[in-house]
């Protein structure tokens, strides 16, 4: 009797895995990840591999695209933003797009633009909603902190502004009743593989002993938020029905400061630290030579003033957030440039 009912026990549980799947499938209909090479493209890919659910990728590089997604679950679709035709051709069929196109650091103009492509296309196809994988800039210097979603945005940058206007095109459609539109909106980030991560030079100087180049000051308090837990969040977040119409703040896993997670890897390897840390004037100096250095002088009040956001009102909506600790964060960063080799400061 006891071993038949732990076996229906077990029965069940599975019939409620299989019925949840069916749900999210249900709820989300087809899924497209525009602008998804990136780090975040993948973390929200793993999260959908680990549903079970088939998903789209669409990209400029279709290279690109089938070295990063080689699962079955993943279509691959190439896409012009500046052909109308291809635009609409990468959201036919699609119920939700998560939007994590990205543009030369020194060509934000293209936000904007990018953004009203990609609407024109989803509401001419049909897509039910758009989230948007956003970023801090919109707030402009924190006028408190924490900060919370009821923070004025007033962008005191170009790169801000244009985020900003990104933004309004987008809660326009939604207001309108075009498009369901949503905004998650993401501190600086790191983690396994991700070159983009402000810490990623840190990262692999510590492996490879040498000197970590770092934007000062470095012992300002800071937060970032860990790559892989984005995904599932992101997903969580497109599902809920009540979110859209307005942005929501995802904070890191606490604050920090560059120099700690710097200190936590060179711990990590055992290597001494050693830093090489450019203040603003020095990024002025080096932007003479190198152009991606010199986009970073307008946006140096992170450094100095840095946004630390409060999510309480996204962890109450979701009902909780898993949130990797910076310990463990940096421990698995160190694990995998050891593992890929991939430890050159260039």
């Amino acid at each position: 009797m006891f071993m038949k009912k732990n076996y229906v026990h077990i029965a069940s549980e599975d019939v409620m895995a299989e019925t949840q799947k069916l749900e999210k499938i249900e709820t989300f209909g087809k899924i497209a990840l525009f602008g998804a090479a990136g780090a975040i493209g993948s973390s929200l890919a793993d999260a959908l591999e680990q549903d079970g659910q088939h998903y789209r990728v669409v990209g400029r590089d279709r290279a690109r695209l089938e070295k990063a997604f080689s699962s079955s679950n993943a279509e691959i679709v190439t896409w012009n933003p500046d052909d109308p035709a291809s635009v609409r051709q990468a959201a036919r069929g699609i119920d939700t797009i998560i939007y994590l196109v990205g543009v030369p650091y020194n060509h934000f103009e293209l936000h904007p633009k990018t953004m009203q492509q990609t609407l024109d296309g989803a509401i001419a196809e049909g897509v039910r909603r758009i989230l948007l994988v956003g970023t801090v800039y919109p707030y402009g210097t924190p006028q408190t902190t924490p900060v919370t979603e009821d923070h004025p945005r007033n962008p005191t940058t170009f790169k801000g502004r244009m985020r900003k206007q990104q933004e309004e095109i987008l809660l326009a459609a939604d207001a309108a009743g075009e498009i369901e539109a949503v905004i998650l909106r993401l501190p600086d980030f790191y983690g396994p593989g991700v070159e983009a991560s402000f810490l990623d030079r840190a990262f692999k100087a510590a492996v490879s002993g040498g000197t970590a180049d770092l934007i000062g000051p470095i012992d300002t308090p800071h937060e970032y938020v860990y790559v892989p837990d984005v995904g599932r969040v992101a997903l969580a977040l497109a599902a809920k029905p009540e979110a859209r119409g307005r942005w929501w703040n995802l904070a890191g896993a606490g604050v920090t400061s560059q120099e700690q997670m710097a200190e936590m890897a060179f711990a990590a390897t055992g290597n001494k630290m050693k830093t090489r840390v450019a203040g603003k004037t020095m990024l002025r100096i080096i932007g003479l030579f190198n152009p991606f250095m010199r986009e970073l002088v307008e946006m140096h009040y992170l450094q100095t003033t840095p946004v630390l956001m409060d999510d309480t009102a996204l962890t109450n909506l979701l009902g909780g957030i898993s949130k990797t600790s910076y310990q463990e964060g940096v421990k698995r960063s160190i694990e995998h440039l050891r593992s890929s080799g991939n430890s050159s400061t260039r």
